[in-house]
């Protein structure tokens, strides 16, 4: 049976082809724009999340670039029991060298421990650690300058997160000296066995200009990324629907055009149910291939993209199971909706009908 499933196909190559392509680009479109949306969500979580269990930031801020929180809070909110250890960090951007924009980070010293350095050592007053791709980009420099001030290249470090990897790393003072600020937020590891929302109650009461919160509400509940993320589903729903629609019409097009030889199979004692059975054999098999060629060449792009110098690693993509799932299901409903109909349509007919007709 399979056999046959393969010669139909084989018979229509041209339109076999054109589905197999519709297929292949419409389901590569929906993953790219997902992955590359969640990608940068996960990037930037991951990022907070690294030794952050609570995150605090300015009161009634609408992004942490803009968020100004004091310093002089760190030793208040260190003697709170259950917390292990609060680190400042400067979020900010700025030119360095012929790069237009870079991100920058300012982080309180025992922070440092959390980049992985490859060479060098981590950056004093005067100097700057660089993420690889940065320093890829800029041709390993020794010195580079940052919003018109000039910085030793004192290592390189590669944490695995495009955000980091794609930017430069200053201390904590240096970082102040530039955005006129002291700290864009705090991040505050706590105690396995500590309760979250006790601690964030505690911190809360330390001021009325700040707001703390899990690094896992935050991530949750960040306005940017709400943003990205619905634009990019209303994107990927409009251009999935489209190209599935395209499909549909495709496929129940051809079927169609079939007509007159579903009518000699009748003629020649085959079923009803053999024909329909024949129609989802044959769509089943060209919508996995195109599923898979998908999948392959959107997994080929994110990769490819990820090591695109010009990118700086602030590109990337996480194609997770549950979309893989989801957007295979969705596209075999539409590609056997559009092969179903009109083969349910023409069993239904008389065979001689169909073979004088061809298509009705």
């Amino acid at each position: 049976m399979v056999s046959l499933f393969f010669k139909a196909l084989n018979r229509n190559r041209f339109k076999t082809f054109l589905i197999y392509l519709s297929i292949t680009v419409a389901i590569t479109a929906i993953f790219m724009i997902t992955s590359i949306s969640r990608g940068i969500i996960g990037m930037y979580s991951t990022m907070l999340k690294s030794e952050g269990d609570i995150i605090i930031t300015q009161a009634k801020i609408a992004d942490t670039f803009f968020s100004d929180v004091s310093v002089s809070l760190v030793p208040s909110v260190q003697t709170i029991a259950g917390i292990k250890e609060v680190y400042a960090l400067i979020l900010g951007a700025s030119p360095i060298n012929e790069l237009p924009i870079a991100a920058i980070y300012g982080v309180s010293e025992n922070r440092f421990k959390t980049y992985a350095l490859t060479q060098g050592s981590y950056p004093k007053k005067g100097e700057v650690m660089l993420g690889k791709n940065i320093d890829a980009r800029l041709h390993s420099p020794k010195s580079v300058s940052i919003s018109n001030k000039m910085f030793t290249v004192s290592g390189i470090f590669e944490n695995g997160v495009g955000f980091e990897d794609g930017g430069a790393v200053l201390n904590r003072e240096d970082a102040s000296a530039i955005f006129n600020k002291e700290a864009s937020i705090l991040l505050a590891s706590i105690d396995k066995s500590a309760d979250a929302t006790s601690l964030i109650k505690h911190i809360n009461a330390l001021s009325p200009d700040i707001e703390a919160k899990t690094t896992h509400e935050f991530v949750d509940n960040y306005n940017q990324f709400k943003i990205i993320e619905t634009s990019s589903n209303v994107i990927s729903a409009v251009a999935f629907l489209m190209g599935l629609l395209g499909i549909a019409s495709l496929i129940s097009i051809t079927i169609n055009e079939r007509r007159s030889e579903f009518g000699i199979l009748r003629a020649i004692g085959k079923s009803s149910r053999f024909i329909m059975s024949m129609v989802v054999g044959e769509t089943f098999i060209i919508t996995c291939i195109g599923f898979i060629s998908a999948l392959l060449l959107s997994k080929g792009l994110l990769l490819m993209i990820a090591h695109i110098e010009k990118f700086q690693g602030y590109v990337n993509g996480e194609l997770s199971v549950q979309t893989i799932v989801v957007v295979f299901g969705f596209s075999l409903f539409m590609a056997l909706l559009g092969a179903l109909l009109p083969a349910y349509s023409a069993s239904k007919i008389d065979p001689i009908i169909l073979i004088q007709r061809g298509a009705l």
